[in-house]
């Protein structure tokens, strides 16, 4: 557990974490994986990763829920609870490193295609919803976040941004709840990390609420670029981590 200096930097970078993930879109788990790690062993940051979470979603839910796709959110997200149920069983057994690295080199190249080509589009179909929430989901339950792949998907989309970060929002909640119970399962969550979970569901309240009040001043044209170059940093630390770890 990091002493007082290190607790209240881990904190800050949550925030930090949240409030981009907000404003991306697809979640704070992209950032705060990569932070955490830093911070605590890889099982713990799986556990600590699930409950904050939770909170994060809960938060974006109170504040953007009319923003629901219902139909997307059932396409999408029932593959993702399914796929994360099996990742987080399987990350038990498996070396996650090489997956890590498969992760970011998906994320760095499908980003930078759609930067390069912005008129370029995924066809809003049912079986593209379903493949980003199996790849999504999976990623989710085996290294702790699928929601830049889940992001770049749904950009590629290119749905209004309420829309976009309630949906998301939805499918990372029923994703954050089976894999909590798995992670539990396995021993991740351990009862000396719980002490900063109070810590984090204020930390994911207020970098959502932060995260909303710019999102409000970003035009739809930008928001998606943004949610874009926020995949693609996300995608040269996440490579950047895995090379050195």
């Amino acid at each position: 557990m990091p002493g007082f200096a290190r607790g209240a930097g881990f904190l800050l970078l949550a925030l930090l974490a949240e409030v981009a993930g907000t404003v991306g879109g697809f979640g704070s788990s992209v950032f705060f994986v990569p932070i955490a790690n830093f911070y605590f062993d890889f099982q713990s940051v799986l556990g600590i990763t699930a409950l904050f979470h939770l909170a994060s979603n809960l938060s974006k839910l109170g504040l953007f829920r009319a923003g629901i796709d219902r139909g997307l959110l059932l396409r999408m997200g029932l593959p993702a609870v399914a796929f994360a149920l099996l990742g987080g069983l399987a990350s038990a057994w498996i070396e996650t490193r090489g997956l890590t690295v498969l992760l970011a080199l998906f994320l760095i190249a499908l980003s930078g295609w759609m930067l390069l080509r912005p008129r370029w589009k995924v066809r809003a179909s049912a079986g593209n919803a379903v493949l980003g929430g199996v790849l999504s989901g999976g990623m989710a339950g085996l290294v702790g976040t699928g929601g830049a792949v889940r992001g770049a998907v749904m950009a590629a989309f290119d749905l209004r941004k309420d829309v976009f970060v309630a949906t998301s929002a939805a499918i990372d909640l029923a994703i954050d709840l089976s894999r909590a119970a798995v992670y539990a399962r396995n021993g991740y969550i351990h009862s000396h990390d719980l002490v900063w979970i109070p810590l984090l569901a204020v930390v994911a309240l207020a970098g959502t609420w932060l995260g909303r009040r710019i999102l409000a001043r970003v035009p739809q044209a930008l928001f998606r670029r943004i949610a874009l170059l926020l995949v693609l940093a996300i995608g040269l630390v996440t490579l950047g981590q895995a090379a050195v770890g």
